[in-house]
Order: structure tokens, then sequence, then C-alpha cells
């Protein structure tokens, strides 16, 4: 697991470094569109858009193109109409990939994905191929320097959390899908700075490569977080500690 949560780290830093890039922005006003098209307008009975506001505001995100984007999922304003689509596939060393995309071209975004997997020494599989290696969980992410190891999980367990771990300068608050907002709640109440909160894909196994086809993986998985259509991705690999410090 140590690889999968460093590269989670390693995509905190970068999100913060590019949140003022308008590719971010693009995929923040997309998880809206769609959240608030599917559960409605209210983030207080639609927990999927509340979540997506909040990534939005820790983003600097200005409220009014939170409004916009809502309206556009509501229809009150005209919009593009997003598709939720879930691709699986591997990646070089063999392991598993989940990609998240919201898109409006399905054709376009399967083949363009199908291009980066090959290109990178991957290949996409068939819906189902990969998916039960992973488990949607709440995943809250906390500076380590904010509070101590023992404090947090104390903390953390009694709001709900199922475990807490560590990794270079981050904690990570795991917590099942129906507690995360309850578990979050606590965690803000205590005044803690939260650097990330997301549901995630987080892999229950992992796969250890190195050397050149480490190399080829990050290149692969640059290149899908930077696919326009491409919303989240998860892989489960465990990868050295000089190889991804190579991407940081």
């Amino acid at each position: 697991m140590a690889g999968h949560s460093k590269w989670h780290n390693i995509r905190i830093r970068k999100s913060k470094q590019d949140a003022l890039r308008s590719k971010l922005f693009t995929k923040l006003t997309r998880e809206i569109i769609v959240a608030a098209r599917l559960g409605g307008g209210n983030p207080d009975a639609n927990p999927r858009l509340r979540l997506a506001i909040e990534r939005a505001r820790e983003h600097s995100m200005p409220m009014e193109n939170i409004k916009r984007a809502i309206q556009r999922g509501t229809g009150e304003l005209e919009g593009t109409h997003y598709e939720e689509v879930v691709y699986e596939g591997y990646g070089p060393g063999g392991v598993a990939i989940m990609v998240e995309c919201l898109t409006d071209n399905r054709n376009r975004t399967v083949a363009e994905l199908r291009h980066l997997f090959s290109k990178h020494g991957g290949n996409l599989s068939e819906s189902g191929s990969v998916a039960w290696q992973f488990k949607r969980q709440g995943v809250i992410t906390i500076p380590a320097e904010a509070i101590s190891e023992d404090e947090l999980l104390e903390v953390a367990l009694e709001a709900g959390a199922e475990d807490v771990t560590r990794d270079e300068e981050f904690f990570r608050v795991i917590t099942a899908v129906g507690d995360f907002h309850r578990v979050r709640e606590a965690l803000q109440g205590r005044g803690l700075p939260i650097a990330e909160a997301r549901l995630e894909m987080v892999p229950l196994n992992t796969v250890r490569v190195e050397g050149e086809t480490a190399q080829k993986l990050m290149r692969l998985l640059e290149a899908l977080e930077e696919h326009d259509d491409v919303q989240n991705t998860y892989a489960n690999f465990d990868i050295p500690d000089e190889v991804l410090a190579g991407v940081s």
C-alpha cells in the first residue's frame, strides 16, 4: 500500500499547484453538474453535490462558478450533458487501474484511453476485470504536523473511522462510505486542517513494480490524469520511493 499512498500524496501536492489551471476547474465543474443532475441542486439533501462543492471550495473555485454549475446540472441553465463511465485496465507490470470519467462522447473517450494505455504498455479490459481488487472508501488526508498520531486515532475512531495510517507528511483517515461526512465534520470540529477529503477506490492488494516498468506506469498514470474526461484514476501498485520522487 505504501506506493499507492505516496502517489496519493503526490496528487494532493500537484492538485494544489495546479489549482489555478483551468483544467482542474473544468473537472470540478463537471462533477458538480453531474451531481446536481442526478441528485438535485440542494447540497443538504445531496451528499455527492455537497462533497463536490466542498472540493471546489478547497481549490478556491469562485462561488459564482459553483452556482452556475449547479444550475447547469438542474437544467436552469443550458449545458453539456455528461455521462459517467468507469474504465478498467492493466498497466505495465500487471498493475490494475480504474479510470472514472465524465464525458459527452463515450466513443471518443474510450478510443483515446485505449490509445493511452497501449502507448504506455498497458491495455483496457472488460468491465469488472479489475474492480474486484478495489473497495470504495472515504479518505480524509490531514497534515501530520497538525496533530499527534495517538490523538488523531482517538478522535477519528470515536467519530466512526475505520483506520488511520501515516505516510510521509500526511495522515490518512479511512472511513466507510456512509460514515465519511460524519467523520469529516468531527475532524473539522476539532479545528484540524484537511488537505483533501474524497471517496476513493482503495486497492485491496498491491503489485510491486520497479525500474523501467515503474517509470512506464507513472507515465501512464500521469497521461490518464491529464486527459480532459478523466476525473479520477486508481491503481494497485507499490513502487520504490526514488521512482515516485522523480514525478513529485
